[in-house]
């Protein structure tokens, strides 16, 4: 990982302490940003847990930017094919429809009322594709 000054970390906790998924899930911060120095991490599913809502990053006392590093090192992760089963799902539904996640029925009314129909308009389908596409992140999604 570079560039985000991890090295200078002492521990103190306050990033695990100030994470709202880590009182939820088995993810801890201060473990990841730890790990990272010493090995590959690219395996650890703890590393797809964060929900990059950047308390840690907003309280670190050395001012690292604790999240920014989290996601270098979830797409270094992917460039190895590394990527959760749950979150692949979401990446080939988002490149299929449009959407990241399938639209329930109260959204769908949603639409309905606003005028716009049910689906993604297929040219903005066309759109996210060529986008992703562009990024080969097509190819970075394939099992």
């Amino acid at each position: 990982m570079k560039n985000h000054d991890i090295l200078t970390c002492i521990q103190c906790g306050t990033c695990h302490a100030s994470c709202p998924s880590g009182r939820y899930t088995s993810l801890n911060v201060r473990k990841i940003v730890r790990d990272s120095v010493r090995r590959d991490i690219s395996d650890e599913p703890e590393l797809w847990m964060c929900t990059t809502c950047y308390n840690c990053q907003e309280r670190c006392p050395r001012g690292i930017k604790v999240t920014d590093a989290v996601l270098t090192l979830r797409s270094e992760a992917v460039k190895k094919g590394k990527i959760l089963p749950a979150h692949r799902k979401v990446c080939k539904y988002l490149f299929e429809t449009g959407y990241s996640i399938p639209i329930d029925d109260k959204h769908r009314l949603m639409r309905k009322k606003l005028g716009l129909g049910e689906a993604a308009h297929k040219k903005a389908i066309k759109e996210v594709r060529t986008l992703l596409g562009s990024t080969k992140f097509d190819e970075l999604i394939k099992t």
